[in-house]
Order: structure tokens, then C-alpha cells, then sequence
């Protein structure tokens, strides 16, 4: 199982840093890939901040990702990801979004795929660090 984040998607999207690496992981089939119901949310909005929202939906589509539901105990594992990693409070300074992927990720105990430095300074393994 991998946990897709909203950077991953838009790298692909955009040709950005580690497309090939994104585009490999979210095209392999043989891994579960799993987003927070909270995370499509926010995939949505940028996406469509970058009039890329019909691309965005392909992808995510394509890559049969599995949204995971948002519950309460969902909700308040995120709220304490930001206690812990976000922004005025830790130098990981993951947004709220942020929140959402590490939440689930920790949930699911598997990496998170993912591009940028804030979840490097988390204990979030990486998906594209795989052996």
C-alpha cells in the first residue's frame, strides 16, 4: 500500500520534479494506492487553481486510487499531525492538507508518495525512497 499526496499528482500533472518516479509508482498496478477523502479535496482545489481539474480526475481515475473515507478518529489523527509536523509548530510545516496525507499514511502504516521537502522532516516514509 501507498498513501498518494496532492504534490505527487501535481508533478505529474505539471512534468515537474520526480514525474517519472510518480508517474512509475502511480501506474504499476501491483500497489494499493490509497488518498484521504480530505486529500481529493485538495487535489481538487489546486488543480483546479491550475486549470487542471478534468486532468486531475484522469489521473486519479487512471491510477485507481482508493479514497479513504473522512470519520471522526480520521479527522483528529490530522488535527494531531499538525500539533505535531505543521506550520508554527514544527520545521516540517505541513499545511492542512498535509495533515490529511501523514494522517493516513501513519493510519495505514505505509509510505506516502509524495514530492517536496516538508515530509522529509517527518518520520513519513517515503515512496519513492523504496528499496
Amino acid at each position: 500500500m501507498i498513501v498518494v499526496d496532492t504534490s505527487a499528482l501535481m508533478a505529474v500533472l505539471k512534468r515537474e520534479t520526480a514525474v517519472d518516479a510518480c508517474e512509475a509508482i502511480l501506474s504499476d498496478g501491483s500497489q494499493r494506492l490509497l488518498m484521504s477523502a480530505a486529500t481529493v479535496t485538495e487535489a481538487h482545489i489546486v488543480a483546479a487553481r491550475n486549470q487542471r481539474l478534468a486532468e486531475m480526475k484522469m489521473l486519479m481515475t487512471a491510477s485507481n486510487t482508493e479514497i479513504i473515507p473522512l470519520t471522526a478518529a480520521r479527522a483528529e489523527r490530522a488535527a494531531a499531525a499538525y500539533q505535531r509536523f505543521g506550520k508554527g509548530f514544527h520545521s516540517a510545516a505541513l499545511n492542512f492538507g498535509d495533515c490529511f496525507s501523514y494522517a493516513t499514511a501513519e493510519e495505514f502504516d505505509c509510505p506516502l508518495l509524495f514530492v517536496g521537502d516538508d515530509f522529509t522532516r517527518t518520520d513519513i516514509r517515503s515512496a519513492l525512497a523504496r528499496d
